[in-house]
């Protein structure tokens, strides 16, 4: 996953099956704020993703295998470089759609074989679409590794697409769209900001498309898209679990090894956006918001795009200033000044082009959208003023770094964080340093942050208001709320367990 995002995701794994319905959120578990505000620790090189091994087979597909001997279960999971971003234009829905179709068999295996033969062994499948990569997992015992291997490779080169399956699958996107975007207020307000955020770069389009595209895919669209990306050197295997590289080389070796390179996607190369030089704002009242609320998202680098040092210094900014109950904005708007029900702030680190940092509040009842943007303002313009204390920035880093650390206890947020940052371009000795990184992170380099990015500017600001009562009957959100992010099948019955991983899930 990207390095800058460790913790965040690992603070708020434990939730990401609530939901997935865009643009909404809630305030950072108390918890989070339980480590005591020394000095951090030196991280030890190799400290983290420990005994973690990679290698390439000769059709280019990349293995990371991450040893975890406490339970025979393996995860295994299979990153396609390809998301929402890489659509052709006007096709916007397509990789998530094929997502979708990818459950619907292959020339070997047919129909739901696959998802038949998964439930026979007891074993979990689901999949997710981002905006920069598309992931299909199992966790299975572990003796059935071969099997997903046979089956994912399968589907890596066979996939069979009938029309009369395909259309029917495509009004399950659309009616997903529904209970998830269209239903949402919040969702669609989120919606709206990302298209006003990045005007140029395809960051803007949702990743499940915009319905009027989405109504016009086609089975050959989805042709075009698999065979444009799903070749083997497009791709990255984890494998999680009881296992060791030797054993997974040779499974790797005799079922993924057999499947040929039939494209060369090449380097991905956007549209960018251009510098904006004026403020915006974005407003949506619709009568099923109950309470009101304010979020801004500013355009800032992301782990791939960060010069050296700004990505974690934008990262221990955001848990410094909206982290939890020790935060600045928790402190000054919800313990000091009583004008916050919640509030908080988030860095999404994992994309492969410029990204964002979300601040969101909820106010107090009797205080205004206004009152309340007017108090973030101020706690974010004395951090860009002055920056942090050492002891404050002490704090935030080893929150951090311990979140982190405590990731190694899941073997599938493991899998998720290296398959997300080799499918984003990053590598395994990479991730081994970002606790190193982040430890490194001085109060003077969260100030310059602050002040560089933190800027009317560079922001959309957002409102979610109360309309009044129309007397008609109004859909609602399928999920509770959550924020931008990844969608996986509703078929599936649950939204895909991704945290922020690409586009930034609050749970």
């Amino acid at each position: 996953m990207p390095l800058a995002a460790i913790a965040t995701l690992c603070r708020r794994f434990a939730a990401p099956l609530l939901a997935l319905s865009l643009g909404a959120f809630v305030a950072a578990p108390a918890g989070a704020d339980t480590v005591p505000p020394t000095a951090p620790a030196a991280v030890a090189p190799g400290g983290f993703g420990a005994g973690v091994s990679t290698f390439t087979l000769a059709n280019g597909l990349q293995v990371v295998v991450i040893p975890d001997r406490r339970a025979p279960v393996v995860t295994h999971m299979v990153w396609y470089r390809a998301g929402a971003a890489d659509e052709p234009v006007g096709r916007s829905g397509i990789a998530h759609y094929l997502e979708h179709l990818m459950f619907k068999g292959t020339r070997t295996h047919p129909g739901d074989a696959f998802s038949k033969a998964v439930a026979t062994i007891g074993g979990q499948e689901n999949a997710f679409t981002s905006s920069d990569y598309t992931a299909y997992h199992q966790r299975v015992a572990k003796q059935h590794l071969g099997l997903m291997m046979e089956l994912e490779a399968d589907r890596m080169q066979n996939l069979a697409l009938d029309p009369a399956t395909a259309a029917p699958e495509l009004k399950v996107v659309l009616e997903e769209r529904s209970m998830r975007i269209d239903n949402d207020p919040a969702a669609r307000l989120g919606e709206a900001m990302d298209a006003m955020l990045h005007p140029n770069h395809p960051y803007r389009i949702p990743v499940i498309g915009w319905r009027h595209e989405i109504e016009t895919l086609t089975v050959a669209d989805a042709i075009a898209f698999y065979d444009r990306f799903y070749t083997p050197n497009n791709a990255v295997l984890v494998v999680a679990g009881d296992v060791d590289a030797a054993e997974v080389r040779t499974l790797a070796e005799a079922t993924y090894g057999r499947v040929p390179r039939r494209a060369e996607p090449g380097v991905r190369h956007r549209p960018q956006d251009p510098p904006s030089t004026a403020t915006r704002a974005v407003v949506l009242a619709d009568e099923r918001v109950t309470q009101g609320s304010w979020r801004r998202l500013y355009e800032v680098p992301s782990q791939r795009s960060a010069a050296p040092g700004e990505s974690e210094a934008l990262e221990v900014m955001a848990d410094l200033l909206g982290g939890g109950a020790t935060s600045r904005l928790y402190r000054a708007l919800v313990i000091d000044k009583g004008v916050a029900a919640q509030v908080g702030a988030w860095y999404q680190s994992g994309a492969v082009d410029d990204t964002r940092l979300m601040i969101y509040a909820t106010p107090r009842d009797g205080v205004s959208i206004d009152e309340l943007a007017r108090a973030v303002d101020a706690v974010v313009a004395d951090l860009a003023a002055t920056g942090p204390t050492p002891e404050e920035t002490a704090r935030a880093v080893n929150r951090v770094v311990a979140a982190a650390i405590r990731a190694q206890d899941n073997q599938a947020t493991l899998a998720r964080i290296f398959g997300e940052e080799l499918a984003l371009g990053g590598s395994v000795d990479s991730l081994r340093g970002w606790p190193a990184r982040i430890a490194a992170v001085a109060p003077a380099a969260i100030r310059a942050a602050a002040a560089k990015y933190l800027v009317p500017e560079r922001a959309v600001t957002g409102e979610l208001r109360v309309a009044p009562s129309t007397g008609k009957a109004q859909p609602k959100a399928a999920w509770p709320a959550a924020g931008p992010g990844a969608f996986g099948p509703i078929r599936r019955g649950e939204p895909a367990p991704l945290g922020p991983l690409g586009r930034g899930v609050e749970p």
